[in-house]
């Protein structure tokens, strides 16, 4: 049975690559489970949720009964939470340094401009935390100043001791409510990726080649699909670690049908920085394979994404001749969200990010669920599919070479 044969699915393999996100991966299990039970109610199908049945780090089995069929699905996220929080493990000194380098990664390199070319939500969403940082410290210095002043007409003698004592008091009263503010979360999100200007740390090079050798193993197995999903800044993840099980001969041509939904990227982020060999050597494979079905979904609504950016177009590595993925489709908030629910998530832009994996009021043809948990391969759901008209490909990025 070839990959490309097979479009009915009984048992499926879902491998989960969430974004930079310092909270344990159990947040994704119970997110479908409240938004997956939420969806099936207003879809009118069933979905069943109990604990993990397969070997791995974490993970869970859901159960679909969804247009006419039965389907098993385990579930496996790939866990880098731990180096996301010791890479926020930063003091508020060491966190106002990495703002000047990671500015500097992006202002230097001119990719902070040509990025604003293709979508201006997320260069906001970017230098929205070094602008609240700086203005963090602003409010730090002039309440010090200010205090100061008072001070200075009755006690002059501990007019100097204000600033040491008020600049760091304010900031760290900013950094305690952060989960209000999202400053230093996206401060040092960026960062993560600009100290190495768009190359992986080695220690996540290492979890993802682990992850690599899970996803290898799952297509030896009589799965009929095996989906790969990407998140935010999982959705490039994602790419290296498919780009990689190809090139080295580890997706068998009789094997599951192989899948690659990437969710809300962020990719020219991290493309578009000079170092980033490796992640458009990545792109420009992935693009021309036979073996892979890739879709990718985004939305104009969603202010943290590129929406409907083809990331292989954009970051400058499309090849001539032989491109066929990504398929780039809008997941359309304003159409697919009732006018009621969308009023109340519009101006909420982080819940927004997360929309893909929830329920959708008015579900349009990208359904999270039925994709996850229903009897279609991701091939056969979007066959005949066209890509959204209003999909940009204009390639912009300055740094177009790549790893031979």
């Amino acid at each position: 049975m070839g990959q490309r044969a097979h479009n009915q699915v009984h048992r499926r393999r879902v491998f989960y690559i969430p974004g930079y996100d310092p909270i344990h991966p159990r947040r994704y299990r119970e997110l479908y489970r409240k938004e997956g039970a939420a969806q099936a109610e207003l879809s009118r199908y069933e979905i069943d949720l109990k604990p993990k049945q397969t070997k791995g780090r974490y993970g869970w089995h859901v159960t679909g009964h969804i247009e006419g069929g039965k389907v098993d699905a385990d579930f496996e996220v790939l866990v880098w939470s731990d180096i996301v929080r010791d890479s926020m493990a930063q003091g508020i000194v060491a966190t106002y340094a990495q703002l000047v380098r990671t500015a500097w990664a992006y202002i230097a390199s001119g990719a902070l401009w040509r990025l604003m070319r293709l979508r201006k939500g997320p260069v906001i969403a970017a230098l929205y935390p070094v602008l609240f940082l700086l203005l963090q410290l602003v409010i730090a210095c002039v309440s010090a100043y200010g205090i100061g002043q008072l001070l200075a007409m009755t006690l002059p003698a501990w007019t100097a001791w204000v600033g040491l004592v008020m600049v760091p008091l304010v900031l760290n009263w900013f950094r305690k409510r952060d989960g209000k503010f999202f400053a230093y979360y996206l401060m040092h999100d960026y960062a993560y990726s600009a100290r190495s200007k768009g190359a992986n740390p080695p220690e996540l090079e290492a979890r993802l080649a682990e992850f690599g050798d899970v996803i290898a193993a799952a297509l030896q197995s009589d799965v009929d699909e095996v989906l790969v999903i990407g998140h935010s800044s999982g959705a490039h993840l994602g790419v290296s670690i498919l780009a990689d099980l190809i090139r080295s001969g580890r997706v068998p041509e009789d094997g599951p049908a192989l899948s690659f939904l990437s969710l809300g990227q962020v990719v020219p982020m991290v493309s578009f920085l000079p170092e980033a060999h490796w992640l458009r050597k990545d792109l420009q494979d992935l693009c021309q394979r036979n073996d892979i079905t890739w879709i990718d979904v985004t939305a104009p609504g969603d202010g943290c994404a590129f929406a409907l950016c083809d990331p292989v177009c954009v970051s400058g590595v499309a090849p001539a001749t032989g491109k066929k993925w990504p398929l780039v489709v809008s997941a359309a908030f304003t159409q697919t969200l009732s006018p009621a629910r969308w009023k109340e998530l519009r101006w909420r832009f982080f819940r927004l990010h997360f929309q893909y994996l929830c329920a959708f009021d008015r579900p349009g043809d990208y359904d999270y669920f039925r994709i996850t948990a229903g009897p279609a391969t991701l091939a056969a759901r979007y066959e005949g599919r066209v890509p959204s008209k209003s999909r940009i490909e204009k390639p912009v990025n300055k740094f177009t070479s790549v790893t031979s």
